[in-house]
């Protein structure tokens, strides 16, 4: 088990990516505590790694909050003895498929502001705590605007690269206490709870927007939950132990969207 022995702290769990991370990480071997802003979003996931044999903890954090967040990282330290790994997977609250030049800038700057504020109090957080360890890993998460250009995305384009230059910093600043600092960025999973709503409110617009974004993939798939998670689960462990500092791509070689066509977006927008 890869993991086996490790504590991790998992921000914005529920019936999405972040429940599927934590029910890899639990099936790894490690002790999860998850957290959400309504505890009641997390306890069903915690029921059915408890099910499966794994263990999990919940409580009820604003991972907006420096003091609900430094709390918890405490009760985690204080329970466990080790904060070991440490993964951000809360809704930055962005709006997408609005030109850039018709959005509001409350809703451009939001999700920036969300994204740095929410990663910059738990990571922070957590480095302290690992850096008195000499230990631990700390996780993030991005897409595929990132990386390249894409339309339609408002603030949460931005908002992917500030994490991933945030990430970067960290690493350098936390590597020489023996942390390591990796972003992953994914393309979005079909099986994630934003892409199943999407689906079912545009119906076969949505397959075929869907169908578009495979296709500016080299391997014409997009990855699953499942995908994101077990590299979540290798770079948390010492089989990763010398990766720091950069952003591993898990979108399934997105090219520079030369499929995309704006048009395809339109059933999101009704």
């Amino acid at each position: 088990m890869l993991l086996k022995g490790k504590t991790t702290v998992i921000y914005g769990v529920g019936d999405s990516l972040g429940g599927a991370v934590a029910k890899a990480f639990a099936a790894a071997g490690a002790r999860v505590f998850l957290t959400a802003r309504r505890r009641e979003k997390a306890e069903k996931v915690a029921r059915e790694i408890a099910q499966a044999g794994g263990q999990a903890e919940v409580d009820a954090v604003d991972a907006l909050v420096a003091r609900e967040v430094d709390e918890h990282a405490a009760r985690v330290v204080a329970s466990a003895g080790t904060l070991d790994i440490s993964f951000n997977l809360i809704n930055i609250k962005d709006r997408q498929n609005t030109p850039l030049v018709e959005m509001e800038a409350a809703d451009f700057v939001r999700p920036v502001e969300t994204a740095m504020l929410t990663q910059f109090l738990t990571c922070t957080a957590a480095g302290r705590i690992m850096a008195k360890q000499r230990s631990g890993v700390i996780l993030s998460l991005t897409a595929t605007p990132g990386g390249i250009g894409y339309s339609r995305v408002g603030g949460f384009g931005p908002a992917c690269c500030a994490i991933e230059a945030f990430s970067t910093n960290l690493a350098a600043e936390l590597g020489p206490r023996g942390v390591r600092v990796v972003n992953l960025r994914s393309a979005g999973s079909p099986d994630s709870r934003p892409f199943r709503e999407a689906v079912d409110r545009g119906g076969e617009k949505a397959k075929q927007f869907l169908e578009k974004i495979e296709a500016d993939t080299m391997l014409k798939k997009l990855p699953m939950m499942s995908d994101i998670a077990n590299a979540a689960v290798f770079l948390a462990s010492d089989l990763a132990g010398k990766i720091t500092g950069v952003t591993l791509d898990v979108t399934a070689g997105t090219t520079s969207a030369l499929n995309y066509k704006e048009p395809s977006i339109a059933f999101i927008e009704k």
